[in-house]
């Protein structure tokens, strides 16, 4: 049986509910319904390549063709809808917490990295007006530092070995409802109510 993703919408609604400010509830409701979307699809492309998987011919071009077949049509949207989930599930947990510096590990490494906070923030902020869909700051191992990448779609997280520790959403619908295109208040809000324990959980050093 194909691995299925569950559904953790209503425990990503309970972690944020009445815990972020101006960005609402309402918000985070509606949003949630498209990462339960992501889920969904996902799960649905896994079961499509099980039952493929009984058939395939890698010799068969309708099974596999690098313009379009079967297995590659179904491998790239794959990465599109799992990408929503992971990348939603990352949003969602970095999100009710009391915002402010941060501690433990992360604040350490924001400084090695940036040389401050503020210098964090403001490099954050500019990455997060320059995205047309993702920001995620990321743990590079072999540099051991934090860098803030830019991801346009739910599939675009750039570099191999980067483990995303914070995720911020910058797509319309994470803020137009309570900011209309006021992007940069949106993020200033984000900053407010980051959980500095979940991202040093997701740094895990």
């Amino acid at each position: 049986m194909a691995y299925q993703y569950p559904n953790k919408q209503e425990m990503l609604l309970a972690k944020v509910k009445g815990k972020t400010g101006k960005i609402s509830d309402k918000t985070h409701e509606e949003h949630l319904k498209l990462y339960t979307g992501y889920v969904n699809k996902t799960n649905a492309i896994l079961k499509e390549l099980e039952v493929l998987a009984a058939t395939l011919d890698p010799a068969n071009p309708a099974h596999a063709n690098q313009i379009y077949s079967e297995i590659r049509s179904r491998k790239v949207d794959l990465t599109f809808a799992l990408g929503g989930v992971i990348n939603h599930e990352i949003y969602f947990m970095n999100l009710g917490g009391k915002g402010g510096a941060p501690t433990g590990k992360v604040a350490e490494l924001i400084q090695q990295s940036f040389g401050s906070f503020d210098a964090f923030k403001k490099d954050l902020k500019a990455t997060g007006i320059a995205a047309r869909g993702w920001v995620w700051t990321g743990y590079d191992p072999k540099t051991g530092l934090l860098f803030n990448y830019i991801g346009d779609a739910q599939n675009t997280f750039p570099v191999w070995g980067v483990k995303p520790i914070l995720a911020l959403d910058v797509y319309e619908h994470a803020y137009y409802a309570d900011f209309y295109t006021a992007r940069a208040a949106y993020i200033d809000e984000f900053m407010n109510y980051i959980d500095w324990d979940n991202v040093n959980a997701n740094l895990g050093l």
